[in-house]
């Protein structure tokens, strides 16, 4: 589908969104979630607007018009248009295909409502952390003025690189906010992913605090691995939504976990518990 066909189609889908959760988060879901269920993106997004979800995360533009059906916003854009995991705009070999994938994702996501779009820092390769910073700003840089105008948010995406993403550079929360400041632009923040954050160094709520202005989008995952956020692993999910809501978090956060049970109880709890 092209960005002249898919636009005019997009706006034509009309819903009525579902009465949101209770609370003062709004909250999403990836298609993980769903895992195990054999549900189409359809089913799925009927699921989900039931439970008064606000969104769906990394879903591709094609298929946004299936949750628009169904009331809910697209809340992040997901790869290629900024790079991938291994690599991304740490490496000035990537800069000009990343900058015009994320220049046409801005476009994309600025029509259709969508607030974000991801990109990922690309792995170390032995590069020193300094200089794949310095990388990471200067096309960072570039496209900042569309984001600004467009009013789209470029989401730079923290992941561990101790059990999933080997060498991944965007590893650490101290490592991103410090490219945060040095861009210095309310369009350009941190994609903060709490289950990758606490294998690389917990202490969630306090980091979440001190660094929320960086922050604009929230991933939740249960550690260890990475399946729902219950009583079942380490994290209190509900101290930590309970913070991320009394500073006035506008953002989304997002559930990406893969369900070690009934897919639609899974996530039934896990509203609940970020319903705070």
């Amino acid at each position: 589908m092209t960005r002249r066909t898919f636009l005019p189609a997009l706006a034509a889908t009309a819903a009525v969104r579902a009465a949101p959760a209770k609370g003062r988060l709004k909250q999403s879901v990836t298609a993980g979630v769903f895992r195990g269920s054999k549900m189409t993106l359809d089913d799925m997004c009927g699921e989900a607007a039931k439970l008064g979800i606000y969104g769906f995360d990394l879903v591709k533009p094609e298929d946004w018009p299936i949750l628009k059906k169904h009331g809910l916003t697209p809340t992040m854009l997901p790869g290629p248009y900024g790079g991938t995991i291994p690599d991304g705009i740490n490496s000035k070999e990537n800069h000009d295909r990343i900058e015009k994938g994320l220049r046409e994702g801005i476009e994309l996501a600025a029509a259709a409502g969508c607030p974000n779009v991801i990109t990922l820092s690309g792995n170390r390769r032995g590069m020193p952390d300094a200089e794949g910073a310095d990388n990471c700003v200067a096309l960072l840089d570039k496209v900042k003025g569309q984001a600004e105008d467009k009013g789209v948010t470029i989401c730079l995406e923290l992941l561990n690189s101790k059990v999933n993403h080997k060498d991944y550079m965007c590893d650490h929360a101290a490592w991103g906010v410090g490219v945060m400041k040095r861009v210095h632009s309310p369009r350009v923040k941190l994609l903060y992913d709490i289950y990758h954050m606490q294998i690389m160094e917990g202490d969630i709520v306090r980091t979440i605090r001190d660094n929320i202005q960086y922050l604009a989008h929230f991933h939740t995952g249960g550690n260890p691995g990475r399946h729902e956020i219950d009583q079942t692993q380490e994290l209190n999910y509900r101290f930590v939504a309970q913070a991320i809501a009394d500073l006035n978090f506008g953002g989304v956060i997002a559930h990406e976990y893969t369900p070690a049970r009934d897919p639609l109880a899974s996530l039934a709890q896990a509203v609940e518990i970020f319903t705070v």
